[in-house]
């Protein structure tokens, strides 16, 4: 069965993005989706990459460019964004909690409503006060999660879903694979659109 592994964090606009548009893309090509929560920022160090924002930050006009594309993007998928305020948000405790949620019959609504509180509710999503009462309000077992976030096993776990991410060849968010095929960025999609549709013919 083809699979395709997404690679995310919660502080990446281009994964809340690729959060969006995956679930469709996979649907309509038959193919299963699995989640990978990873720490960006640990990616980030050990494979001695940057956010773009301190990438770029010497070339305006690259910002620039990345912005209107980023607006073209979602005006094209019709997907509610709004930039937060508080970005970059250290998503630490919000992974952990991802990790804690894999396997439970609620993984999908924390994926969900943890983008959605970052990416279009502007919610401060590194500050406790704020992300407990968050997971209560979207039904989730809120104290369960706390208490998991602060768990040795939970934190050896997404510090070894960084490195399992780096050892498969990922650099940042979002990565997607399929296979040995990586995409990357939302800018990959129509890429792996194609792809998955050469796959199903035998082309690929």
């Amino acid at each position: 069965m083809i699979d395709i592994d997404f690679y995310y964090d919660f502080g990446s606009p281009n994964a809340y993005v690729a959060h969006r548009t995956l679930p469709p893309l996979a649907e309509r090509h038959g193919v299963a989706l699995n989640w990978h929560p990873i720490l960006l920022g640990g990616l980030f160090k050990i494979t001695q990459n940057q956010p773009p924002m301190i990438a770029f930050k010497d070339v305006p006009l690259k910002i620039s460019y990345m912005n209107q594309q980023m607006a073209r993007f979602l005006m094209r998928h019709q997907i509610d964004f709004a930039w937060n305020p508080h970005f970059p948000v250290m998503t630490t405790t919000l992974m952990r909690g991802a990790i804690f949620s894999q396997g439970k019959n609620w993984e999908a609504r924390y994926i969900d409503e943890m983008f959605q509180a970052v990416w279009v509710e502007k919610l401060k999503m590194d500050d406790p006060s704020v992300i407990v009462p968050r997971l209560a309000q979207a039904g989730l077992p809120a104290d369960e999660i706390a208490a998991a976030t602060q768990d040795d096993a939970v934190k050896k776990a997404l510090f070894a879903a960084t490195e399992a991410a780096k050892d498969r060849g990922a650099f940042g968010s979002p990565a997607m694979f399929v296979g040995a095929e990586q995409f990357f960025g939302k800018d990959s999609l129509d890429d792996l659109d194609w792809y998955l549709g050469n796959l199903a013919s035998g082309a690929a």
